[in-house]
């Protein structure tokens, strides 16, 4: 009988499909000994191998573009690294936008890739036409262009990939089923296999759509759903084996499927509709079948007959081509089409890289980001949507089936700014105020939470490293527990905040008892609160922790008691609009893993000189030794009707020179605001900028910040008897 030859091992990759064998590639290739990887059947079994193979730098996103750029560099030079052919060609792509509303979004797009290395243009018909002269022009409006594009063989690139691991010194070990998951005290993990058993450091679950029973076996309800993705093949087309170079990619948008040519005839692959996309659902409930391996499902064209048709309508010589093959293959989607990726919190060294419904663009980058995280202890840049934690106990199968039926479906639709998508929704997070608001406002999604955005006026259309892991590196004395979903709050802002709370508490709420940024137990209305004087806003306010159960109560009690005082809802959108007025800066925004406190201009939160030694201590002195090449810099803009939002491309003189991170209408100074990165010699104030807003340039300033003072500081100046600045 087979005995594994190892059992022990620094990391354990469990699957080896295109993304686990890009990882075992990168941790072996930075020098870390002892990786392994178990494969249950054959590499690229799953997903990968009947993939179409496509790859693009083009992504909606900001730093995911990052992952594109390096997967694609990446298989450039791997056939000369590794002797393994690849099959990769490089045609470039264009997205097709047939209507007004998608140019304009290509516009928004152009802004927000202006600041990366990425080429993107935004191309006319004529020269769509020339690059694809197959195409029906009376539906072409633009075209969204990114040379070096394409398509890559799957199969022969996770064999270049392997090949790579093992010269590296990488185990790749198959057909080996990983049966248990048993973790130890000391943090290290008993992985039971047929052939034996590894003792690991940590373990990374890469296993595609087998990656739901890899996370029960521990425990963790992964949301993953397979999808039964079809794309069509057809024979030799005279008109296209008769081009001396290969066509682009297309991505037909509006007909909501890719094209691309395979040998001397096309390919193409739709995304099809809600109502007509199909789940495997029984996998979910029951686990994928044992033994599956590179297996197919059965083809329906019925279900994307209405795509077939607008592929031919767009590339009329489709309509005398014969379907020589149609692949019906699993891949596996998360609720909103992004993979997770990092360390799991609530266990240690338990690691995923699962969830993607586009590995093969995916796989070298995240091979990359997650063998620095894993070495360096830290991620190399921000990419807080792809956290495996942005998911919990309230993501339900059913919740993950609807979300990825909608995901999928929608997969080519328009994406909008401030968009919000509604399938599976509510989750069990509503606070407890949800069934009182949800009339009056517009709800947003926030990690599984209803939030509100906006509330509706009369006549409006409505429509890490992060902790456990230092408490264990540091030995401290600490228990982590996560109140989030116990815990309300409420925050009551503005010049009659105390006027109004005053009336429900006999503690003395006045400037000279209670404090700016003080935390104080107390009961309003009889309900025990944490109430902490500060707002977002930046005007008088409190902060009301809570138990969620007394949040209607202490909702009513409040309402009632500044009916006097015309009190009234607002959401997150102005309380955005209110902190840009205040030069507040904002998490996710100003404030970032790729971002430090210096340039956000955050210095005066920061004591360098006192002795605790806090983290990133020594990291803030290096920085300020060497001096900042960019600093955060507040703009007024004069724009017509549209307004900056953030990841904007910001120009001057001709040239990109930054971005700007959060921008809204602000209706104190009745203009527009943005916060933006720019180079330290171009941050002055009355520096002139550009900031690219839907295709046009408007003249921006760089003034003095804030725009409005906050309340604390027009208080004191109004004591020293001078007049604030409103």
């Amino acid at each position: 009988e087979m005995k594994l030859s190892i059992d022990r091992a620094d990391t354990v990759i469990i699957g080896g499909g295109c993304v686990g064998v890009s990882l075992a590639y990168h941790l072996s290739r930075a020098g870390l000994k002892d990786v392994v990887l178990l494969e249950k059947s054959e590499l690229t079994a799953g997903s990968t191998w009947h993939a179409a193979g496509l790859t693009t730098y083009f992504h909606p996103g900001i730093n995911l573009k990052k992952i594109h750029s390096y997967s694609i560099k990446l298989y450039e030079k791997l056939e000369e690294e590794t002797g393994q052919a690849v099959g990769f060609h490089q045609p470039g792509s264009i997205r097709i936008a047939s209507t007004p509303t998608r140019v304009d979004e290509f516009k928004y797009q152009m802004t927000r890739a202006g600041w990366h290395p990425t080429e993107q243009y935004l191309i006319t018909p004529e020269k769509v036409q020339e690059l694809f002269p197959l195409l029906n022009m009376d539906m072409v409006l633009a075209g969204l262009y990114n040379p070096g594009d394409g398509h890559i063989d799957p199969y022969s690139l996770t064999m270049a990939l392997a090949a790579g691991a093992r010269k590296y010194g990488a185990q790749l070990n198959y057909p080996v089923q990983v049966t248990n998951l048993n973790s130890r005290s000391d943090g290290t993990w008993e992985v039971e296999t047929p052939l034996g058993l590894i003792r690991a450091n940590r373990i990374v679950n890469t296993a595609g759509f087998w990656a739901r029973d890899i996370g029960k076996m521990i425990g963790m309800q992964h949301p993953l759903i397979p999808v039964h993705h079809q794309y069509v093949v057809t024979s030799t087309i005279p008109e296209v084996k008769a081009l001396k170079t290969e066509l682009p990619v297309i991505r037909d948008l509006e007909g909501s499927y890719y094209l691309r040519q395979e040998r001397d005839g096309l390919l193409f692959g739709p995304y099809e509709s809600e109502e007509k996309m199909k789940l495997q659902d029984s996998w979910v409930t029951n686990g994928v079948p044992p033994g599956f391996g590179k297996e197919l499902f059965e083809s329906d064209l019925d279900r994307i007959m209405e795509h077939v048709e607008a592929a031919m309508e767009m590339v009329p010589v489709l309509k005398k081509a014969d379907i020589v093959n149609t692949v019906a293959g699993p891949i596996t989607y998360s609720p909103d089409i992004l993979p997770m990726v990092g360390p799991h919190q609530g266990v240690r060294n338990y690691w995923v890289a699962i969830g993607f419904g586009y590995g093969i663009i995916h796989a070298g980058g995240i091979g990359k980001y997650l063998s620095d995280w894993i070495l360096e202890g830290e991620p190399p840049f921000d990419l807080i949507e792809l956290d495996p934690n942005r998911y919990g106990k309230w993501t339900t199968t059913e919740y993950t089936a609807a979300k990825a039926r909608e995901s999928y479906g929608f997969n080519n639709v328009v994406g909008y700014p401030k968009e919000e998508r509604f399938a599976g929704r509510p989750t069990e997070r509503t606070s407890g105020l949800y069934d009182l608001l949800k009339s009056e406002c517009s709800m947003g999604f926030h990690a599984g939470w209803e939030q509100p955005h906006w509330f509706y006026k009369p006549g409006d259309e409505i429509g890490y490293k992060w902790i456990e892991e230092e408490v264990m590196r540091g030995g401290y004395k600490v228990e982590i527990e996560n109140m989030t979903d116990e815990m309300g709050v409420l925050g009551v802002a503005g010049p009659y905040a105390r006027q109004v709370l005053q009336k429900l508490t006999n503690e003395d709420l006045s400037d000279g008892s209670f404090k700016f940024l003080q935390s104080r137990h107390l009961k309003l209305y009889d309900i025990a609160v944490t109430a902490i004087r500060i707002s977002y806003t930046g005007e008088l306010g409190w902060e009301l922790y809570h138990r969620k159960e007394d949040s209607v109560a202490l909702y009513r009690a409040i309402m009632e008691a500044g009916q006097k005082e015309g009190i009234d809802n607002f959401g997150t959108y102005a309380l955005n609009a209110l902190r840009l007025e205040k030069g507040f800066r904002a998490w996710g925004a100003e404030m970032n893993c790729d971002t430090n406190p210096l340039e956000a201009g955050l210095d005066y939160f920061v004591k360098l000189n006192k002795p605790a030694d806090f983290t990133g201590k020594q990291a803030l002195k290096q920085i300020k030794e060497k001096g900042l090449k960019r600093q955060l810099v507040y703009l007024t803009l004069e724009t017509d009707n549209v307004d900056p939002e953030g990841n904007e491309s910001v120009w001057h003189n001709g040239k990109v020179i930054g971005n700007t991170t959060s921008g809204s209408f602000s209706y104190s100074a009745q203009q527009s605001l943005a916060f933006a990165y720019v180079p330290i010699e171009l941050s002055k104030v009355g520096q002139k900028l550009e900031v690219e807003l839907l295709g046009k340039k408007y003249p921006a300033t760089i003034i003095q910040e804030p725009l409005v003072m906050t309340e604390p500081t027009r208080m004191r100046l109004q004591r020293k008897g001078e007049s604030p600045r409103m």
